[in-house]
């Protein structure tokens, strides 16, 4: 059955705003690390995990207002796309300070596009939000987020788990996850983000059509962009990603990095499966 979108009272959402704020605690950044088994100094006016802000100030709507999949009813400050599915497609950031912890960490979001095109799957609906993140009043990232809206479908998205036509390659630097339920439990508790498909084996496979729990969008970017990180010992100044393909816990996966002139191409996978996110980190 198909849903007819009017994409005029989509697109009066194109700049709306809104700001929201939270205090980056010690303890907030000993939780961010021990999901990602990482370890660093907790002292007040140490320089902050990258991609932390994604755990801050997240938009926290009443249980009672939840839909069936667990995201917040639609209409508030995102538009009221009327297609049920909902993945974080892509986006870039441009690194300007860092965030340190003990400071007050604000996120302005603004709504700068809707548009539709159309996919193998059939209609998508894209929504483009800029948010620009301060830290004590400095700013520390621009960020642009690609939202992407789609229908069901009757059978799951391509896995990337078995033989693909098109398998990654295996970068010059690689290493290998495994996305655990706990894992992927604890970065959406982190994010504040009640979707089921990240913790809800049953919802996933039965509802969503998918062969297991789905891997995060930002958990992967933020997996990229450490490692693009731990590998050049500094920061990007730029990081863009987008997603391809989704990953699933049913298997472990790899992350993937190779030096190209000033800058690192960088890909998460499952061995034999194609290319699930692709990234590029500039210094």
């Amino acid at each position: 059955m198909s849903t007819t979108l009017d994409i005029a009272h989509l697109k009066s959402w194109a700049g709306r705003t809104e700001t929201a704020s939270q205090s980056l605690s010690p303890e907030r950044v000993r939780q961010f690390n021990a999901t990602f088994d990482r370890e660093s100094d907790l002292s007040p006016g140490t320089e902050a995990p990258l991609l932390i802000h994604l755990c801050l100030a997240q938009p926290a709507a009443a249980t009672a207002s939840l839909g069936e999949d667990g995201h917040p009813a639609r209409g508030g400050f995102l538009p009221p796309v009327p297609l049920p599915r909902r993945m974080w497609a892509g986006g870039e950031l441009v690194f300007h300070a860092a965030i340190r912890i003990g400071e007050t960490v604000t996120r302005t979001s603004t709504i700068r596009d809707v548009s539709l095109k159309q996919g193998r799957s059939g209609t998508l609906c894209f929504v483009t939000v800029d948010h620009a993140i301060s830290s004590n009043g400095r700013l520390a990232v621009s960020e642009r987020q690609d939202i992407v809206y789609r229908a069901a479908q009757d059978s799951a998205p391509a896995a990337g788990h078995t033989g693909s036509a098109n398998p990654a390659p295996t970068g010059t630097h690689h290493r290998r996850i495994t996305p655990t339920p706990a894992y992927l439990f604890r970065y959406s508790a982190l994010t504040f983000n009640g979707h089921r498909i990240h913790y809800d084996a049953p919802y996933a496979r039965e509802v969503e059509g998918y062969p297991g729990l789905v891997v995060h969008g930002p958990l992967q970017a933020t997996l990229l962009l450490q490692y693009a990180a731990d590998l050049q010992g500094r920061t990007p100044a730029r990081f863009s990603f987008r997603s391809l393909s989704p990953l699933f816990n049913t298997r472990d996966f790899s992350i993937h990095a190779t030096p190209d002139g000033d800058h690192l191409k960088l890909w998460s996978a499952c061995e034999g499966g194609p290319v699930a996110m692709e990234a590029r980190a500039t210094w």
